[in-house]
């Protein structure tokens, strides 16, 4: 197949369960998907989620809303720089430059949208938990169902918020098959078949429960297959994402941290002089004197040479991506490569053992293993493991029905069980978390 059929087939703007996206003057179908994503309660909730420094009281430092912004908004000029090449290139048609950049803005701004509370820490807090209940040794679970819970990643929560929980009775969001495999970094399952190499192959992008909406979006942008029916080559576009999440979290989490006194503003200056290069050689910089002024200026260009940089290795590359031979990270392989592990050695000395945010983030397993002991027990008691305490009756009133069964009882099949108490848990804030776990264990009492 030509490249051009090819890259023809990757930007399907056919929709999830909704069949061929409606074209409209004003907005594109990829532009219509950025929109619902920002306007799902799954979104919002971002604004109280944890990116580096949980429950921060400064007004300044990021959470995972911003971060997730920021990162559309580079994606969306990477995207643009490397479609224009591409549109170019093989003489696509009825393809605007600006359609590049959508899909990835899109892809980008949901990245983080099925992250637990407390970021990473929450993700290990939930497999640590489901890992040592001993609960996973009482249902005959496949061992990919078992998986799914052991090694629990907030990229298959990710899809699952998107195609499933956010406006249920669609079910989804119903976004394109371009923007979901854009979106979708680990295309494969937490277990199969085989040992997969590569960036795509170290974490997984779904759970069992989503296995057929993902062959669905497989085979609507016609991604290729690594294992049959289980496992894929990442969407070229998702490189793109890929960049724009780590250039944000790494280059503004070293301007946060630098706000916030954990690194040095004259260290947070000379890294990211290093990775802007020739671009902030005399010039504006000689006429700035305030620290956070420099900073700012020096992250703005230190992205602009990231995103040169990735849009340069990908279209060197373009046809070994296409096909799957190259599956690395990009700026692995760029001239940005060895100032960017600087800020990296950095990031794992200084920013991500601050005390704050491992004080938090160790409080954070204490919260959402009791959360998960508490409404796991209630609803394999309510589907008739156990007999239902006054506690647990209460309990089950307390969980939303959308984590229910039909019926408005504990779902009957287990493993949807316990995914639905998952669901449950994962969407919630750091702050909500906290505070119901404070209710429910009686440290605190609600108010009027």
């Amino acid at each position: 197949m030509r490249q051009r059929e090819v890259w023809e087939k990757l930007l399907s703007a056919e929709r999830l369960g909704a069949g061929a996206a409606p074209s409209a003057p004003v907005r594109t179908a990829y532009q219509q998907d950025y929109d619902r994503i920002v306007f799902t309660s799954a979104f919002r909730r971002l604004k109280d989620k944890t990116q580096v420094f949980p429950l921060s009281k400064s007004d300044y430092v990021r959470t995972r809303l911003t971060h997730s912004l920021e990162a559309s908004c580079v994606g969306r000029s990477l995207g643009a720089l490397v479609g224009r090449e591409i549109i170019a290139r093989h003489g696509l048609e009825h393809v605007e430059t600006a359609d590049f950049g959508a899909i990835v803005a899109a892809a980008c701004l949901a990245h983080d949208i099925g992250n637990p509370p407390f970021g990473h820490a929450g993700e290990d807090a939930i497999r640590e938990w489901f890992r040592n209940s001993g609960l996973l040794d009482r249902h005959p679970f496949t061992p990919a169902q078992r998986t799914d819970f052991e090694r629990y990643e907030g990229n298959a929560q990710g899809f699952r918020i998107v195609t499933r929980l956010q406006s249920p009775a669609n079910p989804g969001l119903q976004l394109t098959a371009a923007v979901l495999a854009t979106f979708t970094k680990y295309p494969r399952p937490s277990q199969v078949d085989a040992e997969l190499d590569g960036k795509s192959g170290k974490k997984f992008g779904y759970f069992q429960h989503d296995a057929e909406s993902f062959r669905r979006v497989a085979a609507a942008t016609g991604l290729v297959e690594r294992i049959s029916g289980q496992a894929w080559r990442r969407h070229p576009l998702a490189t793109l994402v890929e960049v724009a999440d780590d250039t944000c979290y790494l280059i503004v989490d070293l301007e946060d941290a630098a706000r916030l006194g954990f690194v040095p503003y004259k260290d947070a200056e000379l890294l990211l002089a290093d990775l802007a290069g020739d671009s902030v050689s005399g010039g504006r910089i000689g006429r700035l004197h305030d620290p956070k002024e420099r900073l700012e200026y020096l992250r703005a260009k230190a992205i602009g040479r990231l995103l040169e940089s990735a849009a340069a290795v990908f279209l060197a590359n373009e046809e070994a991506i296409l096909d799957g031979r190259f599956d690395d990270e990009l700026l692995d392989n760029s001239p940005v490569a060895i100032p960017l592990q600087a800020v990296l050695r950095v990031a794992k000395e200084a920013i991500y053992v601050a005390r704050p945010a491992l004080e938090i983030e160790t409080a954070g397993f204490e919260v959402l293993g009791g959360l998960l002991s508490l409404f796991v027990t209630a609803v394999e008691a309510g589907a008739g493991h156990g007999r239902l305490t006054t506690r647990e009756r209460m309990l089950l009133k307390l969980l939303p029905a959308q984590f229910l069964g039909h019926d408005g009882q504990p779902d009957p099949d287990p493993y949807v069980r316990l995914l639905q108490v998952a669901d449950f848990v994962a969407g919630m804030t750091d702050s909500y978390a906290v505070d119901l776990y404070r209710k429910l264990k009686g440290i605190d009492l609600p108010s009027d």
